[in-house]
């Protein structure tokens, strides 16, 4: 069944409301994949942040003109699926990196980062970086590490003093006079 031009149009101007504040996108494409591996897929990609969608690729680049996206969307060719999201792209690539691995029918065509393309291999690379949850964890603990040292050691002298009080009067030292 034929789409008519209102229909496309309004599939066109739905996906630009959504692509407007996107920054981050992956460019994929399919072939054989079932009904049930392309749920696993969307709840998968549900799960990191981020949404997938099957798409045109002529609406799709209408749609994307004057987002930030917009250079990873331009000339794509055959079956396109893409997956954005406005929250962290390491989640994302982490998901679809995973993903393709298990189902070697979806194969990734570009990447778009903070508005940047990317390759493929930049893609992989970016799904084996730490998320962005993982990376404030560790500079929280690189911060907070120095001050927990500091109080060690200035806990450390009175404790210190404390334990050879202790002894002095478990081993009778401290005798009245």
């Amino acid at each position: 069944m034929a789409v008519t031009k209102a229909r496309k149009k309004e599939q066109v101007e739905k996906l630009s409301a959504e692509l407007k504040n996107v920054s981050n996108a992956v460019v994929a494409t399919y072939t054989k994949m079932t009904v049930a591996q392309d749920y696993e897929l969307r709840k998968a990609l549900r799960g990191a942040g981020a949404k997938y969608q099957v798409v045109k690729n002529t609406l799709v680049e209408r749609a994307a003109k004057g987002t930030r996206i917009e250079e990873g969307l331009k000339n794509l060719s055959g079956v396109t699926s893409i997956a954005y999201t406005t929250g962290d792209p390491v989640a994302m690539a982490k998901a679809l990196t995973k993903y393709a691995k298990d189902v070697p029918e979806f194969t990734f065509k570009v990447g778009v980062v903070e508005g940047r393309v990317i390759s493929i291999k930049e893609i992989e690379a970016l799904s084996s970086m730490p998320s962005k949850n993982e990376l404030m964890a560790k500079l929280l603990f690189l911060i907070n590490a120095p001050a927990q040292r500091l109080v060690t050691v200035m806990n450390a002298v009175g404790r210190d003093v404390a334990v050879v009080l202790s002894q002095g009067v478990e081993k009778g030292k401290f005798k009245e006079a």
